[in-house]
């Protein structure tokens, strides 16, 4: 059911606001990206190929709070704009979002529309022109994963609904793993469940996709003929191991919430922990969802902050938080031994997560440099020493700039061509 966009979201005007000279740069046509969190929303506007530059990028955060945030920068230093935002689902922010833009960039302008999907398999390996067929097999996969999929078709709705001459496509968050051995892919559980679409399908696949093509760039292309393991370490965390350009395994399964403990969720677990607190605890399937999902992880532990940024601060006075960092990076370092290949993009901002993951690893011949890992920012493109036999380097991962050269190179979308 449609409703008016009077009552569906208000803004309240911040202090700052993108400098008016941006609104005569509106003759180009422009591709907008959606990228839907559980309570979030990233966006940007790409002017179209052959350019692809990002004219325009932001969030809004803490959808369906009580203190939504909207919050975007433009492409020259200073740029910005902050709102406090009315939204309760992801519906209503998506018109405050789409108001906003048709304010500083109008509507008309635009030429495709990307989003990103958490779920496309066992339907949809690549990405895809959206259609109402696709839509109603999205709702299928929506008990997969109910903390992200319906979120995901409210807004696709929402924005469909705004720009219906548009065309919109999808792009799947499972789609890189897509093509993993079958070995890596299936489940040690009753074969029947199979046929259900029960098996490890792997997730950050669009961060992925974004940073294999960065390795190949920076190390003439042989990192990305070779053997590579790709860390997505954010608040959602996963390691992929790559060969000869092809994925072979990553550490999320069925859903986004296996493999490595993560901001609030608890990777993964002993499956008779679960019988356990059905039992003892009396916990139903919402009360297990809502405990390993939205409890436990880097907030579990110490129960205070899931930010691992406040846990490192913390970490010499409350031992629970040295704790939850601890098992975080060993957790980390134990799943990239088995992969035993060489490491890439390792946590972005934190170099102390980084040098205590790979501390202990020189057996696979990582060797950190501890000047270049700290740096003036703790930013260094490369950290190993120069005597290490595996690069570890640090890369910025983008998802909303794959989700748009997606979108331009998919064949249902009638823009010009951009390489890929």
């Amino acid at each position: 059911m449609s409703r008016s966009r009077s009552d569906m979201a208000t803004l309240t005007q911040g202090p700052q606001a993108l400098s008016d000279t941006d609104a005569a740069a509106t003759a180009a046509p422009t591709t907008l990206v959606l990228n839907a969190g559980s309570s979030s929303i990233k966006f940007a506007l790409f002017e179209s190929p052959p350019s692809l530059h990002k004219v325009v990028a932001g969030h809004i955060e803490r959808i369906g709070s009580s203190v939504p945030a909207f919050k975007a920068t433009g492409p020259a230093p200073g740029d910005t704009f902050s709102r406090a935002l009315d939204a309760r689902d992801h519906q209503s922010a998506a018109v405050a979002l789409l108001d906003w833009l048709d304010q500083r960039r109008p509507l008309a302008t635009l030429a495709a529309v990307g989003h990103r999907v958490v779920r496309g398999a066992p339907f949809y390996s690549s990405p895809e022109r959206l259609s109402d067929e696709m839509i109603e097999r999205l709702r299928q996969l929506s008990p997969f994963d109910t903390a992200h999929l319906p979120h995901e078709i409210g807004l696709i709705e929402a924005v469909r609904e705004r720009c219906p001459q548009l065309p919109h496509v999808a792009c799947f968050d499972t789609a890189f793993q897509h093509e993993m051995p079958r070995v890596a892919s299936l489940l040690p559980i009753a074969r029947r469940y199979e046929a259900q679409g029960l098996r490890r399908l792997g997730f950050h696949g669009l961060s992925y996709q974004f940073l294999m093509p960065e390795v190949a760039q920076l190390d003439d292309r042989y990192a990305a003929r070779g053997r590579i393991v790709l860390a997505h370490l954010g608040n959602g965390a996963s390691l992929a191991a790559v060969r000869d350009g092809m994925p072979v395994d990553t550490s999320l399964g069925f859903t986004p919430s296996g493999g490595l403990p993560m901001s609030t969720r608890s990777g993964d677990v002993d499956p008779g922990l679960l019988y356990y607190l059905a039992r003892t605890e009396k916990f139903g399937a919402e009360q297990l969802n809502e405990l390993l999902n939205s409890q436990s992880g880097l907030l579990g532990v110490p129960e205070t902050s899931a930010d691992m940024r406040d846990l490192l601060e913390r970490q010499a006075s409350d031992v629970r938080a040295a704790e939850a960092v601890a098992l975080f990076c060993y957790q980390v370092k134990k799943l990239i031994g088995p992969y035993a290949a060489a490491l890439g993009g390792i946590g972005e901002h934190a170099y102390e997560v980084r040098s205590r993951i790979c501390e202990g690893l020189g057996i696979l011949g990582i060797d950190l440099d501890a000047d270049l890992n700290l740096g003036e920012s703790g930013n260094a493109a490369v950290i190993s020493a120069a005597s290490s036999t595996v690069r570890v380097r640090v890369i910025r991962t983008d998802e909303e700039s794959t989700i748009a050269r997606s979108v331009c190179n998919c064949s249902a979308c009638p823009l010009p061509r951009n390489q890929p």
